[in-house]
């Protein structure tokens, strides 16, 4: 077997990042013409009734025509959620004193980015 065809098999470049039940495997390969390619593989942890767990997998596949495309996509994605409700993390998980009514959304589609319902004190002129 040549040294092109042991490549084919190895992870070039890998990234890692754990979140809580879930992995993320950010990995370069290498095609059988010799180009790089990506892998973005999610890995989420299931457990049986009897205690034993196992992993749920999603790959994608990214290649180098599809770069710039997938980055502009990923940042406007990333982009409009940071702009819409800020970067604090709203969910039952990351805030034990969660509670899915006290946030709110106005008629015009607008949040109060992030301000819990009970917490959002409207002050007027008059007040101060």
């Amino acid at each position: 077997m040549s040294e092109v065809e042991d490549r084919n098999n190895e992870d070039i470049f890998e990234k890692v990042i754990r979140a809580g039940r879930r992995t993320y495997f950010f990995d370069v390969r290498e095609t059988k013409a010799g180009d790089y390619y990506i892998t973005i593989t999610e890995s989420k942890k299931f457990t049986n009734e009897d205690g034993s767990f196992f992993y749920r997998k999603h790959k994608i596949y990214l290649y180098k025509e599809d770069f710039n495309d997938f980055q502009e996509a990923l940042r406007e994605a990333t982009s409009f959620v940071l702009k819409e409700k800020g970067e604090v993390v709203i969910s039952e998980r990351h805030q034990a004193d969660y509670d899915p009514k006290a946030y709110r959304t106005h008629s015009n589609g607008d949040s109060d980015k992030n301000q819990p319902a009970e917490k959002f004190t409207n002050i007027s002129f008059e007040d101060i």
